[in-house]
């Protein structure tokens, strides 16, 4: 009898898995792209790739977290005889090992307990950096507080995330302190009041200033400041350094080159040390030369109780406000009360200190979209000419920084539109 033989059969490779199959795509895309020039890119055009590609990135780092909670599952490590996946990938990628742990935290937090946090970063609604703040600052909430209701987790989620859409990383961390508030309201000052008072306690006990001679003319120090003391020295040092007072003394004459932040305010720390202290008085001083402006409830301010904002963007206990209150440099802020004549009509040209206070106070810096200018640096403008039978209202008014106060004493060459939310946005004429 013949036998027939089979031929053997071999078994089909599996198939490219579609995330592999995407990634040499995107290298082979980028090869396409190594040659152009961005610089024949239109401004326009520039701008949307920068913002588009913002957002590429968001969704490409929801990609890779996604596959590197899959790879930490899989030990995709040990084979290599690394101690752990982030070990492993730290070493693969020439990156530092306490920034690839971080990594490996996150991404089994996105797909375990964040599923609205991972959604949103895959979308490019969010970056990386949001998303870490938001998964850092619901877990803080839950370990500070053990008795929260049910639908808690989900509630800050939900709130972090309304708010990353206007807010960058860091202001999310800040504005995250205030996560109490939003699940349980009713207690929110109270305990955020405690908690502040705790924070200043321990801000006390740990403070300190150490200074070194070099030898060479120059002392350098370090020090550690309470909140509160800290936002003092930034106002008198801010207002010290502002372009309008510096002008040309921001500008190194030697380089011809704008002198760095860190210069400035080095700078304005001696012209305060030099000319701005009581020094004959020393140590029976009785308070402070700036001016701080806290925002309290009088309730608040008579119990002790809850919490106060300074106009610095910080917060301090009540307690602390009312040790404060007692000294020099502290203005409440009452906006419309009748002890501050904040509306002057056409009896009065400029605007008064505090009418520029209530400015600084409402806005926290220039009234244009996107600039960053803190209070000390901006001036008030009348949004209706004084030429033109304007009157200096507060509601008539907002504080600019010196630029865009010039593009708003330009209105042949600038467009100021105001926005739902007071502020105002600037366009050039065309």
């Amino acid at each position: 009898m013949t036998q027939v033989l089979e031929p053997p059969t071999s078994t089909p490779a599996p198939a490219e898995h579609s995330v592999v199959r995407f990634v040499a795509g995107l290298h082979a895309a980028l090869d396409r792209l190594a040659g152009a020039s961005a610089w024949a890119m239109s401004v326009p055009e520039q701008r949307d790739a920068l913002v588009e590609l913002a957002r590429a990135q968001a969704r490409l780092e929801e990609l890779r977290l996604r596959v590197l909670v899959a790879a930490d599952r899989n030990e995709a490590g040990l084979d290599s005889g690394a101690t752990s996946t982030a070990a492993w990938l730290a070493h693969e990628t020439r990156t530092a090992r306490v920034p690839a742990f971080g990594d490996v935290h996150l991404a089994h937090a996105l797909d375990e307990e964040f599923d609205a946090t991972r959604q949103a970063l895959a979308e490019g609604a969010i970056n990386r950096e949001q998303a870490g703040a938001i998964v850092a600052a619901v877990h803080a909430l839950t370990v500070e507080h053990d008795d929260l209701p049910p639908g808690t987790h989900a509630a800050a989620e939900s709130h972090l995330l309304a708010l990353a859409g206007q807010h960058d990383a860091v202001a999310l961390r800040r504005l995250a302190k205030r996560l109490f508030e939003v699940v349980c309201p009713g207690s929110a000052d109270e305990t955020e009041g405690r908690l502040l008072a705790a924070e200043e306690a321990r801000a006390r006990r740990i403070a300190y200033l150490r200074l070194r001679d070099n030898g060479d003319g120059t002392t350098e120090g370090w020090f550690r400041l309470p909140t509160m003391h800290a936002s003092l020295l930034r106002k008198a040092l801010e207002a010290l350094t502002s372009p309008r007072r510096l002008g040309e003394g921001r500008i190194d004459p030697e380089s011809g080159r704008k002198l760095t932040a860190a210069t400035l305010l080095g700078h304005g720390l001696m012209d305060l040390i030099e000319n701005h202290l009581d020094v004959g008085s020393l140590p029976g001083t009785a308070g402070s030369p700036f001016t701080v402006v806290v925002t309290i409830s009088l309730d608040t301010l008579r119990t002790g109780l809850g919490v106060a904002a300074l106009d610095t963007g910080a917060r301090i206990s009540a307690g602390e406000a009312r040790r404060m209150a007692c000294k020099a440099g502290i203005i409440p802020m009452v906006l419309g009360g009748e002890s501050v004549p904040l509306d002057l009509g056409r009896e009065r040209r400029l605007f008064s200190k505090h009418q520029r206070i209530a400015h600084q106070q409402q806005y926290d810096g220039c009234a244009a979209a996107n600039c960053d200018r803190p209070p000390a640096w901006t001036e008030s403008h009348h949004l209706d000419p004084w030429h033109q039978g304007g009157r200096t209202d507060v509601r008539r008014g907002i504080p600019l920084c010196p630029p865009h106060h010039h593009m708003a004493d330009h209105p042949q060459a600038w467009n100021l539109r105001r926005l739902p939310d007071g502020s105002v946005r600037f366009s050039r004429r065309t």
